[in-house]
């Protein structure tokens, strides 16, 4: 079996020649797998594809590891003061645990940290071949994968490697999904995606218009209500707003504790209401629209201080944006504001640029591929999407589990073939399966799952993976 060494380069007389379907020179990996990001959901398939016995060569566009949670990546959607919005118990690595006496929603330069320790601590950046990116992902023969890579950036010569199966590990918040206005063309304010804003020093003294309803785009509201001179924040519909604590604790561990006693939906979402009327009442009397769901339709947005500076004047509610003119921004109730700024924290789409969309099942290119448990590909049994998901806690635990079912998977086709056949098919059963109830059907909830759900179908298809 090839294997690297320990620069994570591959070692020629254990790397034999062979030809792509058009003829190009391949090196053949052998029983390698290639894993595709070295963030957080990279190093875990990184670590755990390793520990189940095979060769890994895991290719970073970045010269450093932490994806997202890097701010100095070129893609990372990371500004200052971003913290987790899921609570450090909930987001750590099961067999990694972070340091008892962080904060319990730690900022991201503790996580980067976290990070560098998890790699020193396995030993993977052995593995990791930094400025490199993946070009093109290809099937070759007896699914088998072809991987074209060259330095980031396009220098230098590309080069294929043949691989015994993929893990894509590349994130899904770097690609901006920006939305259509009429006129923002000719609008002349600064207008910028909420992945090119870092420091709340960008808005210091500037009429702040903030469009968008996420986590992402609260947290700049908030920031925009203690440094601008003023802040709209527009949103399309309501939506539900969480604390970060309730009753004295995260709000996470709260609900998890909730789930874990299989209290009825009904009765949850009684009790959040509960909690919401004896805390700040109904949010409407704010400026702020009813939401058009019921609460965990959608994941509530995770935020203690918004409905603060609502209900000091610092933002100002309006609705959708209407169009836009040279000098002002019309509203979809017909008023009209003059901001400086525009930042539209309007969220990401997967995108997998390396990758026919087909192959993922994604065949109108919209950035939904359609797999089994969010990670699995059907007719494609040696390759799989890591991290692909947005829980309802953190997300790392989720990506630890996906990589040690796919490495299981990988063993099990030599090990216990019948038991991979039935997989197999399971995938192709199952795909396109949700594990968050009802939930809203648009490009930012599609990928939405109840971590404890998610948790409960991986573990039943280890089970049955291993014949249990």
């Amino acid at each position: 079996m090839p294997t690297p060494t320990e620069h994570g380069r591959s070692d020629p007389e254990t790397t034999t020649l062979a030809r792509s379907r058009d003829g190009r020179p391949v090196s053949d990996r052998g029983d390698t797998v290639c894993v595709i990001g070295a963030g957080a959901s990279g190093l875990t398939a990184v670590k755990n594809l390793a520990e189940h016995g095979f060769g890994v060569d895991c290719y970073e566009r970045e010269t450093g590891i932490g994806g997202a949670w890097n701010w100095r990546h070129d893609r990372s959607p990371v500004y200052a003061s971003t913290h987790l919005i899921s609570s450090r118990p909930f987001t750590q690595f099961p067999d990694f645990p972070m340091p008892d006496h962080w904060p319990d929603y730690p900022h991201h330069s503790q996580l980067l940290s976290y990070f560098e320790r998890y790699a020193d601590h396995f030993d993977l950046r052995r593995h990791v071949w930094f400025g490199t990116e993946v070009v093109r992902v290809e099937p070759a023969s007896e699914e088998r994968w072809d991987v074209t890579t060259r330095s980031t950036g396009g220098y230098g010569p590309e080069r294929t490697s043949r691989y015994a199966a993929v893990m894509i590990a590349n994130g899904h918040n770097w690609s901006p999904k920006l939305p259509r206005y009429e006129g923002l063309e000719q609008f002349r304010g600064e207008v910028m995606h909420a992945s090119s804003y870092k420091d709340p020093a960008q808005l210091r003294g500037k009429r702040v218009l903030v469009v968008g309803a996420g986590n992402t785009g609260c947290d700049i509201a908030v920031e925009a209500a203690q440094q601008a001179s003023r802040c709209w924040h527009s949103t399309r519909r309501g939506y539900w707003y969480a604390p970060k604590y309730v009753f004295g604790r995260p709000a996470d561990q709260v609900n998890d504790t909730l789930l874990a006693l299989r209290v009825p939906l009904r009765v949850r979402q009684w009790l959040y209401h509960r909690t919401l009327r004896l805390t700040v009442g109904d949010l409407t009397r704010f400026g702020l629209p009813k939401p058009d769901h019921r609460v965990y339709e959608t994941h509530p947005i995770a935020n203690s201080q918004l409905v603060y500076y609502v209900g000091h004047g610092a933002i100002a509610p309006v609705p959708d944006v209407g169009r836009f003119h040279p000098h002002s921004v019309e509203l979809a109730d017909g008023r009209q504001i003059d901001p400086d700024v525009v930042v539209f924290a309007t969220g990401y789409l997967p995108r997998f640029e390396f990758l026919d969309a087909k192959i993922l099942g994604d065949d109108d290119g919209v950035g939904r591929p359609r797999l089994w448990l969010n990670a699995f590909v059907p007719d494609h049994p040696t390759l799989a999407v890591a991290g692909l998901v947005q829980p309802d806690s953190g997300l790392f635990p989720l990506s630890h589990w996906q990589a040690v079912l796919f490495a299981r998977l990988l063993r099990s086709r030599t090990t216990a073939p019948q038991r991979a056949g039935a997989f197999a098919a399971r995938v192709r059963s199952g795909a396109g399966e949700r594990y968050a109830g009802q939930v809203k059907d648009s490009t930012r909830h599609w990928f939405e799952v109840g971590h404890a759900d998610y948790l409960r179908a991986l573990e039943r298809a280890l089970r049955e993976l291993e014949g249990q």
